[in-house]
This record gives C-alpha cells, structure tokens and sequence, in this order.
C-alpha cells in the first residue's frame, strides 16, 4: 500500500458517504437550516477551533517525533484558521467547541498510525465543508469571504496529504494501512452520521434525488 493507493481505497469504499457530505444539503444540517452568513461563520469557526484543540491534545501526549511535529504545526495553523473566520465573524466562536462527534472520535485515538489515518479522514469531510461555504459566498455576492474559504480549503486538503506522506513512513506493514484506514473511514462515517442524523432530525431526506 502506498499514499495514492490508500487514497483510492477510501473515496471508493466511502465513495457514498463523501458524495453526500459534498453536497448543498451539508450547510443546511451543520446550521439546523439557519442559512444566515452570521450562522455559517460562527459554524465553521468553531469547527476550526474544535480542530486546534483535537491538534493540540495529540501534540501533547504523541511518541512518534515526525508526527508530533505534524500535529503541532497543524494545531497553529489551525489557531490560524479560527482566527481567519472569527474575523469575518467579527466576534468569538463558542469557547468550548467540541466539533461533535467527529471530534470526539478524533481524540479517541492514540497513536500516530491511527491519528493519521484519522486526520485523512478530517481533510476529506473539511475540504467537502470548505467548498459549500465557498459556494455559499458566491451564492451572497460576497467574493472577499469565498475567497478565504478558498484558501481555508486548500489548506485543510494539503493536511491530508501530509499526513498521507507520513503514514507511508510510519506504516511499516499491511496491517499498519488497515488501521489508518479504519480510523480513516470511521472518521468520515461519523461524519455522515450525524449529517444525515441532522437532516432526519428536520425531515429532509440526506440521500441525493435521482
């Protein structure tokens, strides 16, 4: 197994999951259908502090040195990201962010092979998120905030792959790749989960229309 053929594995395993995660339907369960500008800033910004502090928790306590690095150099870009949004926001995001039950799953795992599998995973349902706010601003007229969101996305996938590149070095085995994959895959089920549980919740269907 190798970066590209993990990659592979999981967008056809999960092919489903991802492609309703992508789509417009995702803003209205993240907002509880609340699709102010106010209302989806203050939404991603705590996503971003949420991932700070997952980042962080892993810097803290990981043994294997490149990852550590990763996590720590991440956890500041991540502070970055939030600092990013609550300015568009132009007030705080919710100081005890937990970023749901994604997040939690996040902080569940406790060693590089997994987390980095995990935060495969995270890339993958960010960026998706990443491009139906971008899409929201341009839908507003509001070129200035798409374009950070832009940028925002583009970052949050760059994560991904780094922590593709590191897992090549950290998995020593096969068994190695189906750990990462595991915590890759359930990362993105939860996600779904709960997006398709929000959409229950207000009875819209989270499957596409044919």
């Amino acid at each position: 197994m190798d970066a590209d053929g993990f990659r592979d594995a999981v967008e056809d395993s999960m092919d489903s999951e991802l492609e309703r995660l992508g789509s417009s339907k995702l803003l209205v369960a993240l907002t509880d259908a609340d699709l102010t500008a106010e209302t989806v800033l203050r939404t991603v910004a705590d996503g971003e502090r949420a991932a700070m502090e997952t980042f962080e928790g892993w810097a803290d306590d990981e043994g294997h040195e490149d990852a550590q690095e990763l996590f720590a150099e991440f956890r500041e870009q991540e502070r970055e990201h939030y600092e990013r949004v609550a300015d568009l926001l132009e007030g705080e995001g919710d100081a005890d962010a937990t970023g749901g039950p994604m997040h939690e799953a996040l902080r569940s795992l406790e060693d590089a092979t997994a987390r980095l599998g995990g935060l495969v995973g995270r890339s993958m349902v960010g960026e998706r998120t990443h491009l139906q706010v971008v899409s929201f601003f341009v839908n507003e007229g509001d070129e200035r905030r798409a374009e950070q969101f832009r940028e925002l996305r583009s970052e949050t996938a760059a994560q991904g792959d780094r922590a593709l590149e590191l897992l090549e070095d950290v998995c020593d085995e096969d068994g190695d790749w189906d750990r990462a994959r595991d915590a890759t895959e359930e990362v993105i089920e939860i996600a779904y989960d709960a997006y398709a549980g929000s959409l229950d919740e207000m009875g819209i269907d989270p499957k596409p229309i044919c």
